[in-house]
């Protein structure tokens, strides 16, 4: 087994809450990074790749929520708990609308809340071991961001370029609709966005032409298609 502790990000306002769980968590061989806000937890986030979100819905700053979308719009695949005093249905609702993949109500048992963690990431890890596809003589390892052709040197791309190829394999000879990866990848589909993503078509088509079989398409109008 790998011995690597399962790094968490844990944002909770409430100080004396937020302690209590970083401790029972690192009891149990968990890394965990405690933010008493959105802002900062959005922050950590960015620098420290935490591998599982628990996080609190009524925060200051930012909540949970607004913090949630703000990170499902760069990856749509990390684990989200959403921790909440709220009960009512419709906030339940919005939580999973939003990208949460599960929802902890307040008060709960440490036990339960272990239980759950280790569900997502054990879910998460059978799909990631999906997430290696083949695109005519390439070979993409989404998780790992790596492109390779046949068994010559590995391609690194970046998290964008390997987001967009994702989606472009996933909807392979279907048109990938502009605004809509746009606005999940870039979060806007403006302008300047949509520019910048034409650069990054630009860059993967010629990450691509040793396999000559392969096109990505511009379908003038409406989006992009991936062949091969």
């Amino acid at each position: 087994m790998d011995n690597q502790k399962i790094k968490i990000l844990l944002a909770e306002d409430e100080a004396a809450l937020g302690q209590i769980i970083k401790e029972s968590l690192e009891t149990r061989d968990f890394e965990v990074i405690l933010c008493e806000n959105g802002e900062k937890a959005f922050e950590k986030y960015k620098s420290d790749e935490p591998e599982i979100l628990v996080l609190d819905v009524m925060m200051p700053k930012k909540d949970g929520f607004t913090l949630a979308k703000e990170i499902r719009t760069i990856n749509d695949t990390i684990p989200i708990i959403f921790l909440t005093a709220k009960s009512q249905t419709a906030d339940v609702v919005e939580g999973f609308s939003i990208g949460g993949n599960d929802y902890l109500k307040k008060p709960f048992s440490m036990e339960e809340l272990i239980v759950r963690i280790h569900n997502l990431i054990s879910r998460t890890k059978v799909q990631k071991a999906s997430k290696v596809l083949e695109l005519g003589e390439f070979i993409f390892d989404f998780p790992k961001q790596q492109l390779q052709y046949k068994n010559e040197e590995v391609i690194q791309l970046t998290h964008r370029e390997a987001h967009l190829l994702f989606h472009l394999i996933k909807n392979k000879n279907q048109v990938l609709d502009r605004s809509l990866i746009l606005n999940k990848l870039w979060g806007t589909d403006d302008f300047f966005s949509a520019r910048s993503m034409d650069v990054f078509i630009t860059k993967l088509r010629k990450k691509l032409q040793k396999d000559e079989s392969i096109q990505i398409i511009n379908v003038r109008g409406f989006g992009y298609k991936l062949t091969d």
